[in-house]
């Protein structure tokens, strides 16, 4: 399997709240348990600074783990993965043994080919909507994928691609599946109009109009402009 990742680890003799404390404070190492496959569960400890390197990569959340364990190699997936709430330290992990014939449900991301050549944004200026990024599948160990693609270029305006319209590998499925949650993945909108600027509303009284108050003052500034009657001389 391309990418492989490998985690070296050690047996865990004593356990207990005490022991694993101890264990990431004065070994730098993570406590950790392998079980399943009907076979004995095993208490291990991993060197916190692999770990760390691992975690850090997308695969180690999906793909099938190699765990080295006294010159002996087991085969896993990561079923849980305790952080500390607030620094976020690793507190424990879980591995779960499987086979390629193992059926286990996986969350796989979604990979999304041809963006740059989505005909729908190229041609029409559509804005590309991604609803999810990833979905969770159940598939044999042997057959997990890295991600599962997702071709957009030849999607145009107001389309869109949803779950059933993906090819999953063989064997696989999405747990649950129907006609009721086939969600969207992605889709081509049309782009956002430009708001239109609205009128400017002119207060009443502007642009030459006269107020009530207005105009009765003109009134009375008109009438006492007015030139005083001559007295006759009679």
């Amino acid at each position: 399997m391309s990418n492989e990742i490998i985690l070296n680890a050690d047996l865990r003799v004593r356990t207990g709240t005490n022991k694993t404390r101890e264990i990431r404070r004065e070994d730098s190492m993570v406590p950790a348990i392998i079980y399943g496959n009907e076979e004995e569960s095993k208490n291990i400890k991993l060197k916190l600074n692999e770990l760390t390197k691992a975690s850090e990569n997308e695969l180690f959340y999906t793909q099938i783990l190699k765990i080295v364990l006294e010159g002996n190699e087991e085969k896993v997936v990561l079923k849980e993965l305790q952080r500390e709430p607030v620094k976020g330290k690793f507190l424990h992990a879980d591995f779960q043994r499987v086979s390629r014939k193992t059926k286990l449900k996986v969350v796989v991301p979604f990979r999304f080919n041809g963006e740059e050549e989505c005909e729908g944004v190229k041609t029409d200026g559509g804005v590309l909507a991604k609803a999810i990024s990833e979905i969770e599948i159940a598939c044999l160990a042997g057959n997990i994928p890295e991600a599962i693609e997702v071709d957009i270029t030849n999607l145009m305006l107001n389309e869109a691609i949803r779950l059933s319209d993906i090819t999953l590998p063989e064997g696989a499925e999405i747990p649950g599946f129907d006609e009721e949650n086939d969600q969207m993945i992605v889709s081509v909108n049309p782009p956002r109009a430009e708001e239109e600027e609205e009128p400017e509303i002119i207060p009443e009284g502007e642009e030459g109009e006269v107020t009530e108050g207005e105009e009765a003052s003109e009134e009375e500034n008109d009438s006492g402009n007015e030139a005083p009657e001559e007295e006759s001389s009679d």
